[in-house]
C-alpha cells in the first residue's frame, strides 16, 4: 500500500460516520446507526479510518486499558480496495498502539484464518452473550 494514495486518520473528528455505519452493515459487522457508531468509536482506545481522495474505504478499532489486555473489532475495507493492503495496514496500526498487551480480536466467522499471519491463533477458552443470540447462531459464531 503506497502511504502517499492513502490517508490514515487515528482520530473521530470530520469522520462521516453514516460512512462507517454503511461500511460495518454492509459486512454483516455492526447494524448500529451512524450516531451510535460515532459512539462507539469514540469510546474506543484506538480508531483507524482509511481514506482515499476524502472517500472513507476502511476501518477498524480496538478496546484497551492500555496496559495489559487490548480487543480488535470492525476491521472492514470496501471490496474495491481490498487486497491492496488496507486491511493489513489497518490492523498494523492497531497492533502498533496495543505495544505489550495480550490482544484478541473479533471477527465475523466467515473470516476465521484471515488473520493468523498476524501471529493471532483460535482460542478454546472464550464465551460470549449476545443480546440477539438468534442471528449470531445463526451466522455461525458458536461452537458446537
Amino acid at each position: 500500500m503506497s502511504s502517499s494514495a492513502y490517508e490514515i486518520i487515528d482520530t473521530c473528528e470530520k469522520i462521516d460516520f453514516q460512512e462507517v455505519s454503511d461500511l460495518l452493515r454492509y459486512y454483516g459487522l455492526s447494524d448500529l446507526d451512524s450516531d451510535t457508531q460515532r459512539q462507539v468509536f469514540q469510546n474506543s482506545y484506538v480508531t483507524i479510518f482509511v481514506k482515499k481522495d476524502g472517500e472513507l474505504i476502511g476501518v477498524g478499532r480496538a478496546i484497551s486499558d492500555g496496559i495489559s489486555q487490548g480487543a480488535i473489532y470492525n476491521i472492514a475495507v470496501k471490496d474495491a480496495y481490498r487486497g491492496k493492503g488496507i486491511g493489513k495496514r489497518i490492523v498494523d496500526e492497531i497492533l502498533k498502539r496495543l505495544s505489550g498487551c495480550n490482544v484478541v480480536l473479533y471477527t465475523h466467522p466467515k473470516h476465521i484464518g484471515l488473520y493468523e499471519h498476524w501471529g493471532f491463533r483460535r482460542m478454546s477458552t472464550s464465551y460470549a452473550r449476545f443480546p440477539e443470540e438468534k442471528y449470531y447462531e445463526q451466522e455461525g459464531f458458536f461452537r458446537e
